[in-house]
This record gives structure tokens, C-alpha cells and sequence, in this order.
């Protein structure tokens, strides 16, 4: 049998068991769909009442522009060594502690800005279960060795290379690129970084195909 959304959320549930607080990750390359599954199975799972589910994306560790200047990085902007990886792999540690009563706050990203804003995503107590999204959680050098370590799954989605370029050119576009601009940043940023991603789709739990996210239409 094909695997369905509703199989998703039931395997996300589950990681949870006897009220636990888990980390669930979900990788794959850029424009692979990562933020849409992640959205879509918190609504899911969070449903009417209390949250219990909360996002937090792995976006919000992208280093500020004036910080990848002085680095030399900024034409490079979503590579590796363009992220806090040991930042994001600390906050994952403090998220899988048992909570008290406070709130952890955790980045967001601003798509318009390109900018990582400090303590945007607020994660409450009455959170049992993490999901966090990147390109990155299944790499095994440097600091991102320690992400792979605090989830305790990793999903990987996967999506065909023509449908997936195709969205990230609409992405580029959508937040200010021309159509050109958009394309020479795929070519020349994204798909470097998509094929080191892909390189790491056989240490995930779990490979989510596109049939899995798409809505069914009715």
C-alpha cells in the first residue's frame, strides 16, 4: 500500500507515547516540500484545544547578512557553513527537556527580509511534540553531526528534480527575484547544496514521497 498522509500523522502521533516531549525532523532538498508537510501535519495533529504540537523551522539559524559579508559567504547564502549549527543543535536539546512551566522562544526567518529574527516562534509547555524542518538534519560532519543526534526521527521528502526546480525558480520569484535572477541562483546556490542533501536521503527513517503531502482533492 501506498503511503498516505494519514499514515504520517498517525507515525507522528505515536512518537509522543506516555506524554513525552519528542523531536520530529523533517529533511529533504531545497524545495522538496519540507515546510509544507511540517504545516500541514501540526494543523493536523494540533486540531481544536490546547496545542500541543509547535514548528520550529531550522530557517531561523541562518546566519544575518552582514555576518556571511564579513565571512566571504554571502553568495553562498543557504550552504552549510552558512547556518548556527551548533546554535540550532543546543536548541533542539533544551526543546526534547521536560519542560517546566516557561515558554522557549525560538528564530523565525522572514522570507521578504532573507532575515533570521530573534525569538519569533514561541514553544509552549503544553508541547509534546517538536517538528522542525531543514535541508540539513541528516548531515554527519561538523556541528550538524549533534542535530542528527536530539530527533527522534527524520523524515526525508522526496520529490521529482523537475517539479522541485520548478518551485523553487516560483519561490526566488515570489519574494522579489526576476525570472532570470531566480534562475542563476538555483543553478549556482541551490542545487549544490540539493545534491550534498540528497547525499544523505539513506540515513532517514523515513522517505515521504510527494503523493504523501498533496491534499487529496475531493
Amino acid at each position: 500500500m501506498p503511503l498516505t498522509f494519514d499514515d504520517l500523522v498517525l507515525r507522528a502521533r505515536a512518537l509522543s507515547r506516555g506524554g513525552r516531549r519528542a523531536v520530529l525532523g523533517i529533511a529533504g532538498s531545497p524545495g522538496a516540500g519540507k515546510s509544507t508537510l511540517a504545516e500541514r501535519l501540526v494543523r493536523e495533529l494540533n486540531g481544536p484545544g490546547v496545542p500541543w504540537v509547535a514548528h520550529v523551522p531550522m530557517d531561523g539559524f541562518h546566519l544575518a547578512d552582514i555576518e556571511l559579508e564579513r565571512l566571504g559567504r554571502r553568495d553562498r547564502k543557504g550552504a552549510p557553513d552558512t547556518f548556527d549549527a551548533a546554535g540550532y543543535a543546543a536548541l533542539l536539546r533544551r526543546l526534547r527537556e521536560e519542560p517546566g512551566d516557561d515558554v522557549v522562544y525560538a528564530p523565525g526567518f522572514e522570507r521578504v527580509l532573507e532575515q533570521p529574527v530573534a525569538g519569533a516562534i514561541p514553544v509552549p509547555a503544553t508541547a509534546r511534540l517538536i517538528v522542525t524542518e531543514g535541508n540539513y538534519l541528516l548531515l554527519d560532519t561538523g556541528a550538524w553531526a549533534r542535530v542528527r543526534r536530539e530527533l527522534d526521527e527524520v523524515w526525508f521528502c522526496e520529490l521529482p528534480e523537475a517539479e522541485r526546480i520548478r518551485r523553487l525558480v516560483a519561490r526566488h520569484e515570489r519574494f522579489g527575484k526576476s525570472h532570470e535572477e531566480a534562475v542563476v541562483w538555483v543553478r549556482r546556490s541551490d542545487e549544490p547544496n540539493a545534491e550534498l542533501v540528497a547525499a544523505t536521503r539513506g540515513r532517514a527513517d523515513l522517505v515521504v514521497p510527494e503523493s504523501a503531502v498533496r491534499p487529496v482533492e475531493v
